[in-house]
């Protein structure tokens, strides 16, 4: 697994209902790409949730590189890169996996299964903390990973490691508003795009 995100800080003056309106228009362009696990469009506006910014900053997690060269070298990144700019992008090797109580049931995972289909998430947390020169790694993660929320609004919740920075990375999706106490960098989840979640491994990835 591999977490990626960019982040695109707009004027603070900038109408979000366009971003919006793209969100609503090309987010389903990625429900069925192949490799993806998932990508949640994340938004952050300005005076909401105590966001200072306005940002669009989607949030990925892929099963595979593959899928990830293909994006990212593709048409459809091309375009965004044509209208914001080319962004920096930030890649994480995923370290472990929950699915929390609000993925679970028919047609949660994207798929077409007949039933009821739970509520998709509406926000997300993440938090990034750089370890200290005398931190072991492992142990951070490990203790990242038992430290990931159970609680019955969680739809998914993931750990990742960067190994330039040494930053660890946690983030975790929402049925409903953030609990609070969740510490980190909130954001609302306008398009939950998820052809693969089902397919990404849950625990500890390695």
């Amino acid at each position: 697994m591999h977490a990626m995100q960019y982040e695109i800080t707009l004027p603070a003056d900038h109408d979000m209902r366009a971003v919006h309106r793209r969100i609503a228009t090309k987010g389903p362009l990625l429900d069925s790409w192949p490799g993806l696990g998932l990508k949640a469009y994340l938004v952050r506006e300005r005076g909401l949730d105590g966001s200072p910014v306005n940002q669009y900053a989607p949030f990925y997690l892929w099963r595979t590189t593959e899928g990830l060269n293909a994006f990212l070298l593709g048409p459809g990144f091309r375009t965004l890169c044509a209208d914001f700019g080319r962004p920096a992008v930030r890649h994480w090797i995923g370290a472990g996996l929950r699915r929390g109580p609000a993925a679970d049931g028919p047609g949660a995972d994207g798929s077409a299964a007949a039933g009821p289909t739970l509520p998709g998430p509406v926000a997300a947390t993440r938090l990034t903390e750089r370890l200290p020169e005398d931190a072991d790694p492992a142990e951070a993660v490990e203790r990242a990973l038992a430290e990931l929320p159970d609680h019955p609004d969680l739809h998914t919740a993931a750990v990742a490691l960067d190994p330039a920075r040494w930053e660890l990375l946690r983030i975790a999706l929402w049925r409903a508003a953030a609990p609070a106490g969740v510490p980190g960098t909130r954001y609302r989840v306008h398009h939950l795009s998820s052809p693969e979640l089902d397919r990404l491994p849950v625990g500890r990835h390695w």
